[in-house]
């Protein structure tokens, strides 16, 4: 496993990643804690729209749609790819 940091924006479709910190303030990241992302948890990207547009993670059972201004503030490590079966 590649232990390399980025910003969860730089994924690729089916890649996952550990969140080792979420920057930006108290509300922001209140706002993530309330949706299930928080550091430590383990987040895939679903789908991403072209042109800037938002993203689909998946973190546990849940999928949700983030703008990529939110994506770029989270940043995970631990990059592998899930293989679909």
């Amino acid at each position: 496993m590649d232990r390399k940091r980025t910003s969860l924006v730089n994924l690729n479709l089916g890649e996952m990643g550990r969140i080792i910190d979420i920057n930006g303030g108290s509300g922001f990241q209140k706002r993530l804690n309330v949706l299930g992302v928080r550091e430590g948890q383990i987040v895939r990207i679903v789908s991403k729209q072209p042109l800037s547009g938002p993203l689909t993670i998946e973190v546990g059972n849940s999928q949700m749609t983030i703008g990529r201004g939110m994506a770029h503030k989270i940043i995970v490590e631990g990059i592998w790819s899930k293989k679909l079966f």
